[in-house]
């Protein structure tokens, strides 16, 4: 007696596509031409009860805390690396449009100051004024 294993249908392109819009956080939304080019990782679960080995590779990829994201290009190293941790981290592969530094992560994180300055009644005082 044999068994087979049914595989779902790969799903159109369409579906596909509007599913990774609705996943990217960030405002501007790459073009669907654009090739993807590097690997989003996010820090999903704490590495606290692992062994070293899981550790260490967590901070070769520049994970230290959970929910950090870094960005790293296609390469076999990094591939490697996060199949060593795949339980831990999500993965998205994005293009390079997408790819935000350290700080520009910290400057979409930030929130607003929750007020905006219309003017400054401390313009037309005297001592302000320059004597022509």
């Amino acid at each position: 007696m044999s068994s087979f294993i049914r595989l779902p249908p790969l799903l159109p392109r369409n579906v596909l596509q509007k599913t990774l819009h609705h996943s990217f956080a960030t405002a501007s939304l790459p073009s669907p031409s654009e090739p993807n080019t590097h690997f989003r990782i996010t820090l999903r679960r704490s590495a606290i009860a692992l062994g070293e080995r899981k550790k260490e590779t967590l901070t070769a990829l520049g994970l230290h805390r959970r929910m950090q994201t870094v960005y790293h290009a296609h390469t076999s190293e990094a591939a490697g690396k996060i199949l060593k941790v795949k339980e831990l981290v999500e993965v998205e592969n994005v293009p390079a449009s997408a790819v935000r530094s350290q700080s520009a992560q910290r400057w979409e994180r930030r929130a607003s100051r929750g007020y905006s300055i219309a003017g400054s009644r401390m313009r037309g005082l005297q001592w302000e004024r320059t004597n022509s």
